[in-house]
């Protein structure tokens, strides 16, 4: 399979739609302990690189992260914005003079999820989506090391996401303005951990797709 930003497109349509998909359950999660405008933000991020798609298609991977980031930045605006912008503009740093092997994307994204960590002053365990985003880059990285097959790894990752995603729900947050609820927090998903989730699980089905596909 060639990882080339050729698979953008179909990328960003697979989480367009997912998260279209799931737009209700992922409000009402929101509006328990946060805004409830975490759904709306989102969406307005992806339009903008629904309209792009063709053109980040024809980008280097380095070039299309940053593009992906700072369009990320401008449309989707608020915290998801500035978090799920820097985890694009970090990559594209961080990817530079690399070849897009699984121990490079590893350390590359591992090195996006630093940089979310640094920008939102939080870690895994405080309810946010550091609590997917941590824990696959972590996986990742060992998977990297042990040499496991890609179609293992995919399956793995996703199965990583949805863990990460579930632990939220008997944490106290600490961060954003769930944290004000303090204890009535706990029993809740948090909305961005769930979306995150989503995202990584439906860019895992694509490409597990692209794996199967006669070339």
């Amino acid at each position: 399979m060639q990882l080339t930003p050729a698979l953008l497109p179909g990328l960003i349509r697979a989480i367009n739609a997912v998260i279209e998909t799931n737009a209700d359950e992922v409000t009402a999660l929101d509006q328990a302990i946060g805004d409830g405008d975490h759904v709306t933000n989102v969406q307005r991020g992806l339009k903008a690189l629904m309209a792009q798609s063709e053109e980040l298609a024809g980008l280097d991977w380095v070039a299309a992260w940053q593009k992906i980031g700072m369009t990320v930045m401008t449309a989707v605006g608020g915290a998801s914005g500035s978090l799920y912008g820097t985890l694009f503009v970090a990559m594209s740093k961080a990817g530079r003079d690399k070849a897009l092997d699984l121990a490079a994307f590893a350390e590359i994204f591992s090195s996006g999820v630093e940089a979310v960590k640094q920008r939102g002053k939080a870690d895994a365990g405080e309810k946010t989506m550091l609590d997917v985003l941590i824990p696959v880059a972590a996986y990742l990285r060992q998977a990297a090391s042990d040499g496991v097959a890609l179609p293992e790894v995919l399956d793995n990752a996703a199965r990583t996401a949805i863990v990460g995603m579930e632990s939220t729900k008997d944490m106290i947050a600490t961060k954003g303005r769930a944290s004000f609820l303090e204890e009535r927090s706990r029993g809740h998903i948090d909305a961005g951990a769930k979306t995150s989730q989503l995202m990584i699980c439906a860019l895992v089905d694509v490409l597990a797709k692209q794996l199967t596909t006669p070339a």
